[in-house]
């Protein structure tokens, strides 16, 4: 068997196009940060989709639908009116209305668009910002484990350092305060969250908040939550974001976006919105390493987010959870898998503990073997092996053959060792 997934993991994207590069050239924080295994996986399948294969991705997370069509026509209308030009550094007054608007209407978060939100591209860049924009050197963040793949390396690059607290099963992948508590030092800054989280799909309660918030208030910690999959919440459960909670406000940086929600992940757009004083600093940042955040992509997203979704976006999350019902259903009717329907977002974290492959091992195999990419637990952290993320929300035809190919690829396999 080979080990494209465990080769792609060791090696950096240079390597990977065969452009390699000496490291002695580089910088020793690039040196020291690992490559994207959801992003690298998915590249792969693109290349292997070039040369005529017939892949079943359920890597990224990305979603099969397109950007529903109000959205595009109003970025279409902004472009071809000739709004391409940059914009402030902050964003534009229509966008960060938009959010504010937004923050009201959904989160109960009351939220002044000239101080304290910007435009950013996506999530991924709003959480460098707001860790380049509080971290000194040596800092460290508490991270879930596991965690989505990009946090790590995001804070070394920050000059942070990472502390890895477990999710563990029992605890239904929560926190216990004794947990946090245990887990602080005179270095501890920074609380990092995602809810929905990914990977394990959890939705964090209000009494989940609450041993976070009096953790971050008794210890005076930050507070940056990724809540990119705030809508996406399934069987009735309801987002709340932390900053609400008493004494939260001033504390927390809270970074959302569309890309997931409205199917817009090539669209790069997002935003943050954190305490005026804060926001002073981080404007500076975003004028140096970004100018801003295209013009005509904050039109398309502020349409998104002046107004309650559509009837065809909340047709479209009652498909995706429909999805999600069928996909863990149909992962758990193949031999040695287990899983549960995730509570919010895409993704079905699968117990494979039964089937005697590690998380390399198995995504290697469905990727050789029947052409199904898979993202290993592992890249998400020590306390993620043993599992495996895969996408719920592609097309139903591309859901139904996924499962049939991982049912052929282990069926006769694990049912020797069970």
């Amino acid at each position: 068997m080979g080990s494209f997934v465990k080769g792609y993991l060791q090696a950096s994207a240079e390597e990977y196009l065969g452009e390699k590069i000496h490291m002695g050239l580089l910088g020793k924080r690039i040196d020291h940060i690992t490559a994207s295994a959801t992003v690298g996986i998915a590249d792969k399948v693109s290349w292997l989709k070039q040369q005529g294969h017939e892949v079943i991705d359920f890597s990224a997370g990305r979603a099969f639908e397109p950007t529903p069509g109000y959205v595009s026509r109003a970025a279409s209308e902004a472009l071809l009116a000739g709004d391409t030009h940059q914009t402030m550094a902050q964003g534009t007054p229509q966008f960060r209305k938009a959010c504010a608007d937004k923050l009201l209407r959904e989160n109960s978060l009351e939220a002044d668009w000239e101080t304290e939100i910007i435009a950013t591209m996506g999530v991924k860049q709003a959480l460098l910002l707001g860790l380049l924009g509080i971290l000194n050197t040596g800092d460290e963040v508490l991270v879930e484990d596991p965690c989505f793949v990009s946090y790590p390396p995001l804070v070394s690059i920050a000059g942070g350092r990472v502390r890895r607290i477990p999710l563990r099963r029992e605890n239904r992948f929560r926190w216990t305060k004794d947990q946090l508590m245990d887990s602080i030092t005179d270095r501890t800054r920074v609380i990092l969250i995602n809810s929905p989280q990914n990977p394990t799909g959890t939705v964090h309660t209000r009494t989940d908040l609450e041993i976070i918030a009096e953790v971050a208030r008794t210890y005076d910690l930050m507070v940056i939550t990724d809540e990119v999959y705030e809508q996406v919440t399934w069987d009735g459960r309801q987002h709340i974001c932390i900053a609400t909670l008493p004494g939260m406000r001033k504390r927390t940086i809270t970074c959302m976006g569309l890309t997931k929600t409205f199917s817009m992940g090539g669209w790069r757009i997002g935003f943050i919105f954190a305490p005026a004083e804060i926001m002073e600093g981080l404007v500076k940042l975003q004028a140096h390493l970004l100018t801003c955040t295209n013009s005509f992509s904050q039109a398309g997203a502020a349409k998104a987010l002046s107004e309650p979704p559509r009837k065809e976006v909340k047709e479209l999350w009652r498909e995706w959870e429909a999805r999600c019902e069928y996909m863990t259903s149909g992962l758990n009717a193949i031999p040695g898998l287990s899983c549960t329907k995730p509570e919010g977002g895409f993704y079905a974290w699968v117990d494979i503990s039964r089937t005697g492959f590690t998380s390399l091992q198995l995504a290697d195999k469905l990727l050789e073997e029947e052409k199904v990419a898979v993202v290993p637990g592992s890249a998400f952290g020590p306390n993620g092996e043993g599992y495996l993320r895969i996408n719920c929300v592609r097309d139903r035809k591309e859901l139904q053959e996924g499962l049939e190919r991982i049912r052929r690829a282990l069926t006769e396999t694990v049912n020797q060792r069970l």
